[in-house]
């Protein structure tokens, strides 16, 4: 592969549209959901993934669930998608603003990430 193959392999994959939406994180057993607006919604579960089963995750009450039930005790689901019109376009406000219609939907979510 020459130098300008590689620059536009790499061009295109920054310019992609990347899937969407709001996450969720829910522990089968006490049917609790936690939500996330997400940019890059295979990233964002892979990274919740890597920090829960390294103990680092920021929220103590999903970290202290995982700890109990493990990941088999887990669902990760995408509640709601969003479709990308311009990779360059900043889609956080309308995540955000989705993730709030799915918090008032569920009494039992809380945010993932404060």
């Amino acid at each position: 592969m020459d130098k300008a193959q590689k620059k536009e392999l790499v061009e295109a994959y920054k310019n992609r549209c990347r899937e969407m939406g709001v996450i969720a994180l829910r522990c089968t057993a006490t049917s609790e959901s936690f939500l996330g607006a997400s940019q890059d919604v295979p990233a964002d579960f892979n990274s919740a993934r890597a920090k829960l089963d390294l103990g680092g995750h920021p929220n103590k009450k999903l970290s202290a669930l995982w700890e109990r039930y493990g990941e088999e005790g887990f669902e990760f689901i995408v509640l709601e998608s969003l479709e990308c019109e311009d990779p360059a376009e900043d889609y956080r406000a309308d995540l955000e603003e989705l993730r709030e219609l799915c918090l008032a939907a569920d009494p039992k979510a809380e945010k993932i990430w404060r």
